[in-house]
């Protein structure tokens, strides 16, 4: 093996811009060609414009079941933030590399890159496999296209390791998320005239009052899940863009909202108490697409898969929810695998300007997937 190191290839990541908007082509063809110096098998799964892929990368038997590796390519845009450096050159400061996407992910990334490396050089009794994404920033959308090839290629691994940040921790649950938009349609006329019309911002606000109301009912009478910060399903207005003038009465209104739920609750049951809130003559002037949507993540921390992992880290590493959302749900939904997420860097610092990992955090992440890449060979 040549002396890249899991730093050394951070560097070469993070210099590719990979914002959700562009192509990952350049990143995922560098790996694709470090993978095949080392004999490693590498399939890709293009998007339908050939501009973006996911990247399927296997070492050992491919009939047996493994070890899955997971990580998203893409990043989230740096435009209109203010960075000390260059968001697309790695800097090291004190025991930090700094640039966008180290954190989310692409320090995992390379962790998992290198470990795909070494196990090219081992005997393995069971198989390693890496997926890599796109699009994972802005609704979990381009894995979508690889799942079921996945399923039909590898037999259902062990375990899934989903890598984002989350200081090393193994996280079991997440919530899941569903994003809808509301066309609120109403009539023009002149204001002066306002009564003798629909007026679609009235429309949109009894959507919200709705929403409002179904939220303090999950609130005080739903699922509770202590492990997360806001223990209930929760529902979240984000965006609402309507009228042209003041003196105009307008014909629309659209709102953008989002129900994040506990693995108890289904998305379409709370969708469909929002919806029965709303008086008759509002609902009919409303018009409701779900834009995206994917599944919460919900491990038991009892079952065997979990508790092999538990011993490949340290013993004062803790268990539990994390509040943002993973593809782990996805995975564990068409491979019917324990699924955990365990990986370096912070998300505290993700999506900020001056994002940043700890090398020690890398450091940490090249020692346990070492550790799971031994428990595989032969």
């Amino acid at each position: 093996m040549n002396d890249l190191s899991s730093v050394g290839l951070l560097y070469k990541l993070i210099a590719f811009d990979t914002t959700s908007y562009k192509s990952n082509l350049d990143l995922i063809l560098y790996i694709k060609a470090l993978f095949e110096q080392y004999q490693i098998q590498v399939d890709l799964n293009f998007n339908a414009e050939q501009s973006k892929a996911n990247l399927l990368a296997t070492v050992g038997p491919i009939d047996q079941a493994g070890i899955l590796l997971s990580g998203h390519s893409d990043v989230v845009p740096v435009e209109g933030q203010q960075w000390d450096a260059p968001a697309f050159e790695a800097v090291q400061k004190g025991g930090n590399i700094y640039g966008r996407g180290t954190a989310d992910m692409k320090g995992f990334l390379a962790c998992a890159v290198m470990t795909m490396l070494k196990a090219s050089t081992l005997e393995l009794k069971r198989p390693l496999h890496l997926c890599i994404s796109y699009d994972e920033e802005i609704g979990c959308i381009g894995v979508r296209g690889i799942l079921d090839q996945l399923a039909s290629t590898i037999v259902s691994p062990i375990m899934c390791v989903v890598g984002e940040p989350t200081m090393m921790q193994l996280a079991l649950a997440h919530k899941g998320k569903t994003v809808f938009r509301a066309k609120c349609c109403g009539e023009e006329g002149h204001s002066a005239l306002a009564p003798k019309f629909v007026n679609a911002i009235h429309v949109a606000s009894k959507l919200v009052e709705s929403l409002q109301h179904v939220q303090n009912v999950l609130r005080m009478q739903g699922h509770q899940d202590p492990g997360y910060d806001i223990p209930y399903s929760t529902v979240h207005v984000g965006k609402i863009a309507g009228g042209t003038a003041l003196n105009i009465v307008p014909n629309m209104c659209v709102v953008d909202y989002e129900i994040r739920h506990l693995a108890q609750d289904n998305s379409q049951a709370i969708q469909n108490q929002i919806i029965a809130g709303i008086e008759q003559e509002f609902n009919q002037h409303i018009d409701i697409e779900e834009v995206n949507q994917y599944p919460g993540l919900k491990t038991s921390s009892t079952i065997e898969a979990v508790q092999f992992i538990q011993e490949l880290l340290p013993d004062d590493t803790t268990i539990g929810n994390i509040s943002f959302g993973t593809e782990g749900g996805l995975f564990q939904g068409v491979l019917n695998c324990p699924v955990v997420v365990c990986g370096p860097g912070d998300i505290a610092v993700a999506h900020k300007p001056n994002e940043y990992v700890a090398i020690e955090q890398l450091n940490q992440c090249d020692i346990f997937l070492d550790k799971l890449l031994m428990s595989i060979k032969c």
